[in-house]
């Protein structure tokens, strides 16, 4: 029997103003968690007629615009004109949310300052989208600078993906669920409060077990251990993560390899013999292998 999945947001209105990938995909989030939500966005670019949209991920990604914004009404209102800044309060009057990610002083020049909207919709909370905290709010940055900044760039390659900006699009739809209990709480007697989420301190949450020397150089889950690593195998690669001793000793007993204890499989030598192994197996027979012994690998191309 399928079990539905929990709305925690139904009947929740979440209204934003967050263009590219960050806003929208937490947007996404709290879409998929029951709340109804609409945004806001720039009128189309004079340059781009062939676009409905005023957000720049319409351009950069067409396929990416549409998943993130299924089941959201989009409005275009240009926010620096009166009939622009009507239809924002039509909407704000409205919303249980507003999700924003401009900068503190941009939301100044909207009307949007936290204390000002307070004062006019004192129901109504603010999950505001930054790329720093506090003071740095206003330093220009984006999802690579933030890895960077805590560590996570470890060569020239770029990222496989963006990682602060969907760990910080996680961060701000629980910003939301944060603020729909504060305001159902009988502490806030029904009014909103501001919550400020920083792609930056996402990236610093996701870079934690490097911090903590978990995944460093020469630690266990950073290569030294022989039941953790990507090998080569006869037609591909092959992701170990036996871990877990029962896992390691299934998979050294697979591979023939003796071991007297769990430290073994921190050796050198276990690991080259463990990877001249795999390398006489094909994806096929590993991934078979993986089902008969439970053993927790996946292959790749």
């Amino acid at each position: 029997m399928a079990i539905s999945p929990l709305k925690p947001l139904r009947g929740v209105r979440v209204l934003s103003l967050s263009l590219n990938l960050p806003g929208p995909a937490a947007l996404m989030r709290c879409r998929q968690m029951g709340a109804t939500c609409v945004k806001l966005e720039p009128p189309t670019p004079a340059d781009s007629p062939s676009s409905r949209s005023g957000d720049p991920m319409a351009h950069y990604s067409p396929t990416t615009y549409a998943d993130l914004h299924q089941g959201v009404r989009v409005v275009q209102a240009d926010l620096k004109t009166d009939k622009g800044q009507r239809v924002l309060h039509r909407e704000l009057a409205k919303a249980d949310v507003l999700l924003t990610s401009f900068r503190p002083t941009a939301l100044t020049k909207l009307g949007l300052a936290w204390n000002a909207l307070h004062k006019r919709y004192p129901a109504l909370s603010q999950v505001a989208i930054v790329g720093a905290p506090g003071d740095r709010a206003e330093e220009p940055g984006h999802d690579l600078t933030y890895l960077a900044d805590n560590d996570l760039i470890t060569g020239l390659d770029l990222p496989p993906t963006l990682y602060a900006d969907m760990g910080g699009a996680l961060q701000a739809s629980e910003a939301v669920l944060q603020a729909v209990l504060h305001q159902r709480s009988a502490a806030s007697k029904g009014r909103g409060v501001y919550v400020e989420s920083a792609l930056s301190e996402a990236a610093r949450w996701l870079a934690l077990p490097r911090a903590w020397g978990l995944t460093l150089p020469g630690s266990a889950i950073g290569g030294a251990h022989a039941g953790y690593q990507v090998y080569p195998c006869k037609n591909g690669r092959v992701a170990v993560a036996a871990l877990e001793p029962h896992f390691a000793t299934a998979l050294c007993a697979a591979a023939g390899v003796p071991i007297a204890s769990p430290k073994g499989l921190l050796t050198p030598a276990v690991r080259h013999a463990i990877a001249a192994w795999l390398l006489t197996r094909t994806r096929k027979q590993l991934d078979a292998l993986a089902v008969s012994k439970d053993i927790p690998l996946h292959t790749l191309p």
